[in-house]
């Protein structure tokens, strides 16, 4: 699906799925209706089984609930990823209390400019699925290895400093974990699959109804009103890091600011 569309504003979003669908919908019914003119036509559109109609119902709610699954299921683990890694990040802080003045300053130093290039740079990156995990996150790795080079001068201070690394650890692991996810999308095979299978069921229900036109174009605007809604809530949450409904870096910025 396009990277335009899936950065449109909700309404307007919606306004081109519903319009689309309901396009096609409109097509299905004057092509079946034209078709069903001619008596031969019509008495073989007859002959088809209503029955027909469940099974292709029930094939295209599968798809679309296999789809859906991937989809909810890769932006709760993006949420969780950044939840994580702010979460970590807010633990670096915190145990940086316990190190020398100097040591501490230059880790809150790296943990903002850390979270500073996460929400300027790579949060837009992600959105538009440029970001890789080739890109290092040079502060985090330079904060890392400054807590390695320290002499722990008694027990507590040893315990800190395997803390830290565990928690710089983890933050590390989090923001690559985002970075994997924001590639995710729906792939062009399983749209194609998901419209065909609707398709299909538009065409069967007209050619269900086309002996009665008020019938068919009732049955054809409920049902595409059903397609359109399942695939503008698919496209909405496709990406998790694109459009109006993503996640954003908010719980990072209250790290810097101090905000529980």
């Amino acid at each position: 699906m396009g990277e335009w569309l899936l950065s449109l504003p909700l309404t307007w979003m919606a306004v081109l799925v519903f319009a689309v669908i309901y396009l096609i919908a409109a097509a299905v019914y004057f092509g079946v209706i034209g078709l069903a003119v001619d008596a031969r036509r019509a008495s073989g559109f007859k002959a088809f089984s209503p029955a027909m109609l469940a099974p292709l119902g029930i094939i295209f709610g599968l798809l679309v609930g296999f789809v859906a699954v991937q989809v909810w299921n890769d932006f709760d683990r993006a949420k969780s990823a950044v939840t994580s890694e702010a979460g970590a990040l807010r633990v670096v802080v915190l145990l940086a209390e316990s190190l020398p003045e100097e040591q501490k300053a230059e880790l809150r130093t790296l943990v903002d400019r850390h979270i500073e290039e996460a929400v300027q740079q790579e949060w837009g990156a992600m959105a538009a699925q440029r970001l890789t995990i080739a890109s290092l996150p040079s502060h985090l790795v330079e904060a890392l290895h400054i807590v390695l080079a320290l002499r722990p001068a008694d027990e507590t201070q040893r315990t800190v400093q395997l803390e830290l690394v565990n928690d710089l650890h983890s933050a590390l692991d989090a923001r690559h974990q985002r970075i994997v996810i924001s590639q995710s999308s729906v792939s062009l095979v399983k749209w194609a699959t998901i419209l065909v299978q609707g398709l299909c069921t538009l065409i069967a229900i007209a050619t269900v109804h086309s002996d009665n036109r008020l019938a068919c174009a009732i049955a054809l605007a409920l049902f595409a009103t059903g397609i359109a809604a399942l695939v503008l809530l698919i496209c909405a949450y496709s990406q998790p890091f694109t459009g109006e409904i993503s996640i954003g870096p908010d719980i990072l910025k209250r790290v810097m600011t101090g905000q529980p």
